[in-house]
């Protein structure tokens, strides 16, 4: 087929798009022109690659409408497990649940915080080992921020409630040098130390956080706390 200057528009011979191969290609005239079976091959493999993508996107958009649902309805049904009034049989449902949808669904958006509530849960029912695990799946699901400074204070709580408080005392410090005195939970983990500090019977080092928390944080709504936990320490502010 040829157009009205006389050029191939789509050649068997390597004429392709209205132009002839060395006019397309100028530079290039000691190359070897692509035969039919090449140009068919190259359109046949183009096609596949584009079904093959629109597949995999269409997959993926439907795995994450999946993923929305499974974890909606999860959270959903923790909330209610997650108090004090909720039966045992309630919270061991929640967390297998929470367990499930972790493993189907791992690398959805919501994995974080799912598996934060399942350290919570956990945490809850005195399964503190296994706590600190779920915890550990939060802060690597998550991208930082406010899951992941939740899920490291947890861990300290967890080793805290073991009366572990050499661990506790590293967990709270450790979040402590990744955070400055405007992030938030900052002021709360300086108390959190304190409170770990004192229980280990390290005096002098509780005095220091409690002083640091006036120095830091001057306008703590809980300034007249720390200065009660100093007088009861035998010091002044």
């Amino acid at each position: 087929m040829r157009a009205d200057g006389g050029a191939r528009i789509f050649g068997v011979d390597g004429e392709i798009l209205g132009m002839k191969w060395n006019v397309l290609f100028p530079g290039n005239r000691g190359w070897p022109r692509p035969t039919g079976r090449t140009v068919a091959i190259t359109a046949g493999v183009v096609v596949v690659l584009g079904v093959l993508t629109t597949g995999l996107w269409l997959w993926s958009a439907a795995q994450q409408q999946r993923g929305n649902t499974a974890y909606g309805a999860t959270l959903v049904r923790v909330r209610q497990a997650d108090s004090a009034e909720a039966a045992p049989e309630a919270k061991a449902a929640a967390m297998a649940e929470l367990e499930r949808v972790l493993a189907e669904y791992p690398s959805h958006p919501m994995a974080a915080q799912a598996a934060y509530s399942l350290g919570n849960l956990r945490f809850g029912v005195g399964q503190y080992d296994k706590a600190r695990s779920a915890w550990q799946i939060a802060i690597a699901k998550s991208s930082g921020g406010t899951i992941a400074t939740l899920a490291r204070a947890g861990i300290g709580y967890a080793w805290e409630a073991e009366r572990k408080l050499p661990e506790a005392t590293q967990a709270f410090e450790a979040e402590l040098a990744r955070l400055g005195p405007k992030n938030f939970y900052y002021e709360e983990l300086l108390f959190d130390l304190a409170r770990v500090q004192e229980l280990a019977g390290k005096k002098d080092a509780a005095v220091a956080t409690y002083r640091r928390i006036l120095k830091d944080v001057p306008k703590t709504v809980r300034a007249e706390e720390v200065r009660s936990q100093l007088a009861n320490l035998g010091v002044a502010p």
